[in-house]
C-alpha cells in the first residue's frame, strides 16, 4: 500500500523544479503593504511561499528555479508598486497605493 501511494505522489513531485529562496529589499511600509506583496506573490507562478518582515523590510521568497528567477520576483513587486532591491517601482502602481503605503516626503 505504501508503494503504490509513493507511486501515485511520485510524478507530482518530478514536476517541480528545483527550490530556491531569495531576499529583496522592499519599500513596504504597512501591514496592507505586506498583504499586497505576498498576495501578488502568491498569485504568480512559480512562487511556493512569502514573507514580508516589516521591521527590515525585505521579502524572503521560495520560488520554483524552473518557472521564475529572481529578477521576474523583483518585476512582480515592482508592478505591485514597491521597489524591489534596485527596481525602481512603477510609478502608475505605485500612484494606486493608498496614501499609508507611500513613502513619507521630508
Amino acid at each position: 500500500m505504501k508503494k503504490l501511494l509513493f507511486l501515485l505522489i511520485l510524478p507530482f513531485l518530478a514536476m517541480t523544479g528545483p527550490k530556491e529562496t531569495v531576499k529583496i529589499k522592499t519599500s513596504a511600509i504597512c501591514e496592507m503593504c505586506k498583504e499586497r506583496i505576498e498576495k501578488n506573490l502568491a498569485l504568480t507562478k512559480g512562487v511556493a511561499k512569502s514573507d514580508l518582515n516589516l521591521d527590515d523590510k525585505v521579502i524572503t521568497v521560495e520560488f520554483d528555479a524552473a518557472k521564475i528567477d529572481a529578477a521576474g520576483i523583483k518585476k512582480v513587486i515592482s508592478e505591485t508598486g514597491y521597489d524591489a532591491d534596485e527596481v525602481k517601482a512603477i510609478a502608475k502602481d505605485y500612484a494606486k497605493l493608498p496614501n499609508c503605503c507611500k513613502k513619507k516626503v521630508d
